[in-house]
């Protein structure tokens, strides 16, 4: 029997006041597989924790089936998790690591029917009689796998299960797990950093950032909408440009977005979410293009709502089916604190590096996740140099996916298309202003 899963308002605080989770609140259907997405420290996995009764939950209520359950014991749960890092007994055989919550559970039953079926349904019969040590990876995997779905339980719950293995075999275990819930039905929630992973496996997918949810909504509605600077960032591959813009908006005059030495001029008569553009006149932007929002084109062959600027080639990778140009437009990147900038300056005070400790540094980098800003802006007055490019980034400020058979070299000028309607623009917060946080995707064009 699979169950529902609320969190209302719940938060982890540890004794020093180190907060983690900071009042989430989430719904989980029965049978659905929802995905905790966000980066190393974010919090997804101590809300795993907190659902399994690993963790002691400070604030808010958790309820299974609609009962109460901040109090009920681990074992009382009805839950199966698999640990990133298999957590298999040793000494046992791949039998006795699967069997052995049967053994707890039902002391005077035979587990043997159970084990073999599970291991029939995950193709590992052959692996029930060696040790963890004579195993790979992937099949230790299978066996956490097998334990778990041995118990019959009523939800699951995956702490970065497929983490630490190769990518080919990531994908392959991807599906399997994908399928096997499927076929279960089985109430899961799965903790990763992949957002591949999140996007493939997930019915809906919940972003966190420093211990606060972000958004939640199917993989397609959050790539089609991301609330915030920070969820698109973090979806998509590869990686949404973020160009620092600025609103001209005359009133005798067509409305653009200026980019440094290019702009976007918006196509008239303006739609609504760009006519709600006009109060943001005279202030910096953050704009969001995706690579497929634009095309390699020459202005003449520009469809309805396109624009063009220029760009020139710095960097092309092969990708074998496709080809990804990072452009230089002169544009000037809009950076998202924890996935690219740089770590801040040590102070050089040393009565200050006294007063710094480990703790402190903590606390003050967990407020600062929780209620810093989205993004870096500068003050757009400052004439500053532009930025060199963040630490393991490609040179160029936009990147643009196209076909492998088109011959570009680095130092070409190539003219650029861009689709308007797949325009995002985010206030110097970071908080999605077009298309309007009211709207929602129209997932049927």
């Amino acid at each position: 029997m699979t169950r529902a899963i609320s969190l209302h308002d719940v938060s982890k605080t540890y004794t020093r006041g180190v907060r983690v989770v900071d009042r989430l609140s989430l719904d989980i259907a029965p049978g659905e597989f929802l995905v905790l997405l966000g980066p190393s420290g974010c919090g997804k996995s101590t809300v795993l924790r907190m659902i399994a009764g690993l963790e002691e939950i400070t604030e808010g209520q958790l309820l299974l089936d609609g009962e109460y359950a901040n109090d009920l014991l681990p074992a009382d749960r009805r839950m199966a998790m698999v640990f990133q890092n298999f957590a298999l007994y040793p000494n046992m055989t791949s039998r006795g690591n699967i069997g052995f919550p049967l053994r707890i559970e039902a002391p005077g039953e035979d587990p043997s029917p159970r084990v073999d079926a599970t291991a029939r349904m995950l193709g590992i019969e052959d692996l029930l009689d060696r040790l963890p040590g004579q195993l790979s990876g992937g099949e230790r995997q299978r066996v956490a796998m097998g334990r778990a779905i041995a118990r019959h339980p009523s939800a699951f719950l995956m702490d970065e299960p497929l983490s630490n293995l190769d990518a080919k075999l990531r994908n392959h275990l991807r599906a399997e797990i994908a399928a096997l819930t499927r076929q279960l039905g089985v109430t899961t929630v799965y903790v990763t950093h992949d957002q591949a992973e999140a996007m493939s496996l997930g019915d809906r997918v919940a972003v966190m950032r420093g211990g606060v949810l972000q958004q939640v909504g199917t993989p397609r509605s959050v790539y089609a909408l991301p609330r915030n600077v920070f969820v698109a960032a973090f979806i998509g591959t590869p990686r949404i440009n973020l160009l620092r813009g600025l609103v001209r908006a005359p009133l005798d005059g067509a409305m653009t977005i200026s980019l440094g030495k290019q702009y976007l001029r918006l196509p008239e008569p303006l739609c609504l979410d760009h006519q709600l553009l006009r109060v943001q006149q005279g202030r910096e932007v953050i704009v969001g293009l995706r690579s497929e929002a634009v095309r390699l084109a020459k202005p003449a062959d520009a469809r309805p709502g396109e624009v063009a600027i220029s760009g020139l080639v710095e960097h092309v990778e092969f990708q074998g089916h496709e080809v990804l140009v990072h452009f230089n437009t002169g544009s000037r990147p809009a950076l998202v604190p924890e996935l690219e900038a740089p770590r801040p300056t040590a102070p050089t005070d040393r009565r200050r590096r006294r007063e710094g400790t480990v703790l402190n540094r903590f606390r003050e980098r967990a407020g600062a996740l929780r209620a810093g800003p989205v993004v870096v802006l500068d003050d757009p007055t400052d004439p500053a140099p532009e930025p060199a490019p963040a630490d393991g980034r490609l040179p160029g400020d936009l990147v643009v996916r196209t076909t492998p058979d088109i011959d570009l070299r680095r130092g070409m000028h190539v003219p650029l298309l861009v689709d308007i309607a797949h325009l995002f623009v985010f206030d110097q917060h970071g908080e999605r202003i077009s298309p309007a946080p009211a709207r929602l995707p129209d997932l049927d064009e």
